[in-house]
């Protein structure tokens, strides 16, 4: 939604739209960065409160974005919403999950991604409606009116999970120093692959921001594994098909992203369509996504996720293709049916490829594996439009046109130049869409006991064993394996008849503060990316 309002605050603060474009650039940083840490913080401290607090921030931040006197105070408040925003996403799967059994996982899971896809598509066409008869400040006034239910919904209704509830987070701390590098490295690959700056892609500012994103990266692994509690399991990776799930959703994204990034313009820009028509019909891919989701997600707890992955690929793959040959003559209905089968594909494989990543950890880290596939969608989106944007780019200055989008329609050697890069564009979305499908055929339905079981056991020192120590369990989600178990023989079941502390010695117990390391991390990342856009930035795009 709030790309609908940025023609409107740059016309209200005077400013160009390179600038105004900050407020969806801040945006994106800062919920990437926080995504993680805030999942993690969940798992330890409560996912409702996390939920409860990020809806604060949120609706804080809309109603300080609505009475912004200036476009710096403006920023600000955007990048307070987008840490609410961050706490949200980061706590919604697990909390969804939590409230389904565990053999309606895949249930749960598309309900979740029917409910983003109704929201995502109705968030524009509801901006659009208002800033028709209002300034764009109301827009945000009218948001906390949602926002204000969802929270008394959340307070009332969503069960309250304490630390004594999720078993394997009790005492846990938080890991503050992962936390900051990891926010650390996300940044700089963020604004690397955006590169809102303009920089060449082969030139020294790009290889000192990658250089260093590689250089934090490698810290991050070594901390990571060398310490007890660590704020992300990366053995995880060590299950091939983990690995394989992750990626082939980091691809999957990037290639379902690039479709709808391009068709807008062409449809907008190109075949000079008003905006509530194409808005009409791209709203025809999030029906598909909306419908592919629930499909397969009641399926797929009966028949297993495999089969709809694949199918959900090979759907994508063929709408993919049949992009490279759509022009200036090709039917709206055609068009539109298009892209109605690639929202279903991607709501296919989306929600099974999502229920394979989280059945891989037990519930008490629910929190930061569900902020972990969101920052893999998040990036993978990112990465999606930043590919198109550049072969569409490259091909049109290579034909010698450097010409704003919105003119093409006008020039007819321009359009020609913009629909050969179109075309370039989805034959590579095509063959990465491809690689995913070759991807989902290797990847199994679920983690296997053993796959899982015996590195997350490994994990506390103070519970270690051996692979032929491992006893038989009955068929059950992994998951569960630890969950069910007390973390040591240092807890005891309370009269609730759940685990809690006792015996603890002095010289082992850790008591969890996480707030302060918390709270710093989240000034050091807003001081950051002012940091960064200070320093970059050019005299045009001053943010004042």
């Amino acid at each position: 939604m709030t790309f609908v309002v940025l023609g409107a605050i740059a016309d209200d603060f005077d400013i160009s739209l390179s600038t105004v474009s900050w407020v969806v650039i801040v945006q994106s940083l800062v919920i990437s960065a926080l995504m993680m840490p805030m999942g993690r913080f969940g798992d330890i401290i409560g996912r409702k409160r996390i939920h409860l607090l990020g809806l604060v921030f949120f609706a804080s931040g809309a109603a300080l974005t609505a009475l912004a006197p200036t476009f710096g105070i403006l920023i600000i408040s955007r990048i307070i919403t987008s840490i609410g925003n961050a706490m949200g996403q980061s706590v919604g799967t697990a909390i969804v999950i939590s409230a389904f059994p565990t053999t309606e996982r895949g249930k749960a899971i598309g309900s979740q991604t029917t409910a983003v896809a109704i929201g995502g598509a109705s968030g524009p066409i509801f901006g659009g409606f208002v800033l028709q008869f209002l300034p764009w400040e109301a827009l945000f006034i009218i948001l906390l009116i949602p926002v204000a239910i969802a929270f008394f919904a959340a307070l009332f209704f969503l069960k309250s999970d304490s630390q004594v509830q999720t078993l394997d987070s009790v005492r846990s701390p938080f890991d503050g120093v992962g936390a900051f590098i990891s926010a650390a490295a996300i940044i700089l690959l963020v604004v690397a692959i955006n590169n809102p700056f303009g920089f060449q892609w082969i030139s020294s500012e790009m290889m000192i921001a990658l250089g260093l994103f590689l250089l934090l990266t490698i810290i991050f692994i070594i901390w990571e594994l060398r310490i007890d509690v660590p704020m992300f399991q990366l053995r995880m990776f060590a299950s091939g098909n983990f690995s394989l799930a992750v990626l082939t959703r980091l691809l999957g994204f990037g290639g379902a992203t690039a479709v709808r990034f391009i068709v807008p313009v062409f449809l907008i820009s190109l075949l000079q369509l008003n905006e509530a028509v194409a808005g009409a019909i791209l709203l025809l891919t999030s029906v598909g996504m909306a419908v592919g989701a629930q499909i397969s997600g009641r399926m797929s707890d009966k028949f297993g996720p495999r089969p709809f992955a694949i199918s959900g690929f090979t759907l994508a793959f063929i709408t993919t293709l049949a992009m490279v040959f759509v022009g200036r003559d090709t039917s709206l209905v055609l068009l539109g049916f298009i892209l109605l089968f690639n929202g279903l594909s991607m709501g296919l494989w989306n929600v099974t490829n999502n229920a394979v990543i989280i059945g891989s950890v037990a519930d008490s880290e629910l929190g930061v594996i569900g902020a972990f596939t969101n920052l893999t969608r998040n990036l993978g989106n990112v990465t999606g439009q930043a590919l198109s944007a550049s072969v569409v780019a490259g091909v049109m200055l290579s034909s010698g046109f450097d010409v704003p989008l919105n003119e093409i329609g006008n020039d007819v050697a321009a359009g020609d130049s913009f629909l050969t890069g179109t075309r370039v564009a989805y034959l590579l979305v095509s063959g990465i869409t491809f690689v995913s499908l070759v991807l989902a055929f290797f990847t199994k339905s679920s983690i296997s006991q053993k796959e899982i079981e015996i590195p997350m056991l490994l994990m506390d020192d103070s519970s270690l064993i051996s692979a032929d120590s491992v006893v038989p369990l009955p068929p059950r989600r992994a998951a569960r394996i630890v969950a069910d178990r007390p973390p040591s023989a240092n807890y005891r079941r309370d009269d609730r008849g759940k685990f809690a502390a006792g015996n603890v010695p002095p010289e082992t117990e850790v008591v969890s503060r996480p707030a302060v390391p918390l709270f710093v991390i989240i000034v050091s990342i807003v001081v950051g990316v002012f940091a960064v856009i200070k320093f970059f930035q050019t005299d045009e795009q001053q943010v004042d």
